[in-house]
C-alpha cells in the first residue's frame, strides 16, 4: 500500500468534520470569535436553520486585510504565539481551526475594518478556495455570512434534521455564549423573526432573567463560595421547581462554556431528598480557576475540559450547593435581629380619641304585633289579622300558580361493587374471588391502546380545556413542540405556540387534566418524551411512541374521586385485548381466590 499526502481540501474537509458538525457549530464558533474581537454588539442572522445563510456581525477590533485573508488557513491564530500560552488560556478561540474548517464546507463571504483603516476589506472564500479580495467600504468590526453549508458534501447535509430541530440547537448555543458575557447586547434573527434581544445587563441574573424568563429567575438562588481551589458564584433552583425534563443546567469556567457529568453528580448530590427522583433543579454555576490548572484542549469544540484537581473542585461545588440550600431554606423566617423587619403593631396614644364615646343602647318597639303576618293578604289587599284566639277574621288564600314538583323523580344510578384504595388499587368481586387493579398501570394500558390506534387509524379525541392555560416552555421547548405538532394532534394535544417562549394549552387527551399546575407538569413532561428520539423502524416506532406517551399520561392524571370513576375506569380497562399487563409487561391485575381468603380467618 503506497502512502499519499491528502490535498488540501480534502484534509480540510476532514477537519471541518471536527468542528462544524451542524448550523449550531457555526454559530458557536462566529460568536466565540466575535467575543473575543472585545465586541459589544453582536447580532447573529439566521436563514432556514442555517443551511441557507448564518450571518454574525460584531463591532469588534476588526481585521487588517493581510489578517482578513490569513484567518482562513489552517491553525492561524493570534491567540498563541509559544507552548506555555496554551496552558493560559482565557479567550474562546486559540487553534485557528474555525475559519479554516467553515471555509472548507461552505461559501464565506467575510467583510471587516480596523479602527486604524479608512476603508475595509472584503474576502470571498469556496471549499478552502480564495475566489477574491478586494477593497470595499464597511463599518469598524466584522461581517461574516457563511452560506449553503455542506453545499459540497451532499451525504453530511442530508443527515441534517428538520428546521426546527436544528434551530433549537442554534438557541442552545446562543444562550451559552450569551450567558457568559452580561455586559454584550446580543441578538438572534431567524428567517426574518427576532427570537432573542438581549441588552447589556448589570450582571449575570439580569441577563438570565432577559434570556430564559422571568419564571426562571423567581426559583433560583445565590451562590457564592471562595476556595484556594477555585471561585464558585451563580444561581442554583429551588428544590420544588426540580423539573423532569433536563435544561437550564450550565456550568461555565473563566467565561467558558463546558459539560461535565461528574461535576453535574456533585450539584445532584446536593440535592438528595430534597427532589423527587428522575428530577433535575436548575443551575448557573460560574467557576474562576487558575487557567493554569484546566486543560481546554481536550475536546474538538471545546465542550469538555479537564481539571487538574477534579476531585477537590467536586467537594467544593457540593459543600457551595449545600450551603445554599441551607440558606434559602430558612429565607421566610423572621429575623428579629433585623431593624427593618416588619414588627407586630403597637396602639397609639391617641387610639381612644377614635372610641365610640357611648356603648349603643337597645331599643324596643312596644307596639310590635308578632300574630300579624304581613305577607297574608286578602282578596280584597286587606291583611289577614289573627284575633288572639279564634283565628284569622278571613282565610288567606295563596297565589294560584303550579310550579310543579320540586325533585324530578328520577331512578338512582346503581351503585358500584369498586372499592378504591388508598387512591391505588381498585378492589372489586371476581368469579373466584377478589380482583385488584393497579390503576396508574390500568391507565397506561387505557392510554396504550388509544395512542396507538391514534397513531395507526384515525386520531385520539380530545377534550377541550374549560380555561386555556398558558406555560413557559423556553424557545427552544416551544420549537419542539411545533416541530411535532402533528403527532400531538393526533394523540389528541391542542397546544398552540404563543409568543417565541410561550405555549397555550387548548386541550388534552380524554382522561389527561387539563387544570392549571397539572397542565404544566404535562407539558414538561412532554418536551421530556418529546426529546428523545422516537426514531425506529415502521410499526416499532408507533409502539415505542405509544408507550412513552402513555407513561406519561397515565402518571399526570387525577385521583379517583369515587366507585363511579372507578368502575368507569374498570370498564374501559376490560375492553382492551390485553387488560392484565401493560404494554412493558407489568402485572395489572391480580386475583385473590375465595380459598386464600378464607385461610385469612
Amino acid at each position: 500500500m503506497e502512502l499519499r499526502i491528502l490535498p488540501k481540501n480534502i484534509a480540510d474537509m476532514i477537519a471541518a468534520g471536527e468542528v462544524v458538525q451542524r448550523p449550531a457549530s457555526v454559530v458557536k464558533e462566529l460568536m466565540e470569535n466575535a467575543v473575543d474581537a472585545g465586541a459589544t454588539d453582536i447580532k447573529v442572522v439566521v436563514a432556514d436553520a442555517g443551511r441557507t445563510l448564518i450571518q454574525v456581525i460584531d463591532n469588534g477590533c476588526g481585521m487588517t486585510p493581510d489578517d482578513a485573508v490569513l484567518c482562513f488557513e489552517r491553525h492561524a491564530t493570534s491567540k498563541l504565539a509559544s507552548a506555555e500560552d496554551l496552558h493560559r488560556i482565557l479567550t474562546f478561540g486559540f487553534r485557528g481551526e474555525a475559519l479554516a474548517s467553515i471555509a472548507a464546507v461552505a461559501e464565506v463571504t467575510l467583510r471587516t475594518r480596523t479602527v486604524e483603516e479608512e476603508s475595509g476589506v472584503e474576502v470571498t472564500m469556496a471549499a478552502s478556495e480564495n475566489k477574491g479580495t478586494k477593497e470595499v467600504s464597511c463599518p469598524v468590526g466584522t461581517n461574516i455570512s457563511v452560506r449553503n453549508l455542506f453545499y459540497n458534501i451532499p451525504a453530511r447535509r442530508k443527515f441534517l434534521k428538520s428546521d426546527n430541530v436544528e434551530l433549537r440547537h442554534i438557541v442552545e448555543e446562543f444562550q451559552r455564549v450569551a450567558l457568559t458575557r452580561p455586559d454584550v447586547a446580543f441578538t438572534l434573527t431567524h428567517n426574518g423573526k427576532d427570537i432573542h434581544g438581549v441588552k447589556p445587563a448589570q450582571s449575570y441574573k439580569f441577563r438570565i432573567q432577559d434570556l430564559l424568563g422571568p419564571a426562571v429567575v423567581g426559583d433560583i438562588v445565590d451562590i457564592h463560595a471562595e476556595t484556594s481551589i477555585a471561585a464558585v458564584n451563580g444561581y442554583i433552583g429551588k428544590p420544588e421547581s426540580a423539573r423532569k425534563a433536563l435544561g437550564n443546567q450550565f456550568f461555565f469556567v473563566n467565561g467558558r462554556y463546558f459539560r461535565s457529568p461528574y461535576l453535574h453528580k456533585a450539584v445532584m448530590k446536593a440535592y438528595e431528598n430534597l427532589v423527587p427522583e428522575g428530577s433535575t433543579p436548575s443551575y448557573f454555576i460560574y467557576l474562576e480557576v487558575d487557567p493554569g490548572t484546566v486543560d481546554v484542549n481536550i475536546h474538538p469544540t471545546k465542550a469538555e475540559i479537564k481539571f487538574e484537581e477534579d476531585q477537590l473542585l467536586f467537594q467544593t461545588i457540593l459543600a457551595s450547593v449545600k450551603e445554599a440550600l441551607g440558606r434559602s431554606s430558612v429565607a421566610g423566617a423572621i429575623d428579629f435581629d433585623n431593624p427593618e423587619a416588619a414588627s407586630i403593631p403597637v396602639m397609639g396614644t391617641r387610639f381612644s380619641e377614635y372610641r365610640p364615646a357611648d356603648m349603643p343602647t337597645e331599643g324596643v318597639d312596644w307596639n310590635y304585633n308578632p300574630f300579624e303576618m304581613p305577607d297574608q293578604v286578602g282578596h280584597d289587599g286587606e291583611r289577614a289579622r289573627y284575633d288572639g284566639g279564634a283565628g284569622y277574621d278571613r282565610p288567606y288564600e295563596a297565589p294560584k300558580q303550579n310550579y310543579g314538583p320540586l325533585f324530578e323523580e328520577k331512578p338512582l344510578p346503581a351503585q358500584s361493587q369498586a372499592l378504591v384504595v388508598g387512591g391505588k388499587y381498585i378492589i372489586t368481586k371476581s368469579a373466584s374471588g377478589l380482583m385488584a387493579v393497579h390503576v396508574r398501570r390500568a391507565r397506561e394500558r387505557i392510554f396504550f391502546d388509544r395512542f396507538l390506534k391514534a397513531l395507526t387509524a384515525e386520531g385520539h379525541v380530545t377534550q377541550t380545556a374549560l380555561f386555556p392555560v398558558q406555560v413557559a416552555v423556553g424557545v427552544e421547548g416551544r420549537l419542539l413542540i411545533e416541530d411535532n405538532a402533528d403527532l400531538l394532534k393526533r394523540l389528541g394535544f391542542d397546544i398552540a405556540p404563543f409568543g417565541t417562549d410561550t405555549v397555550v394549552v387548548n386541550g388534552v387527551p380524554e382522561g389527561c387534566s387539563a387544570q392549571p399546575g397539572k397542565a404544566e407538569t404535562l407539558v414538561q413532561d412532554l418536551l421530556l418524551v418529546l426529546g428523545d428520539n422516537t426514531g425506529g423502524l415502521p410499526g416499532v416506532m408507533e409502539q415505542t411512541t405509544a408507550q412513552r406517551f402513555a407513561l406519561m399520561a397515565s402518571a399526570e392524571g387525577d385521583k379517583l374521586a369515587s366507585a363511579q370513576e372507578a368502575q368507569h375506569l374498570l370498564d374501559a380497562l376490560l375492553q382492551s385485548d390485553n387488560p392484565e399487563y401493560t404494554s412493558a409487561g407489568k402485572r395489572i391485575i391480580a386475583i385473590v381466590p375465595e380459598a386464600e381468603l378464607e385461610k385469612r380467618f
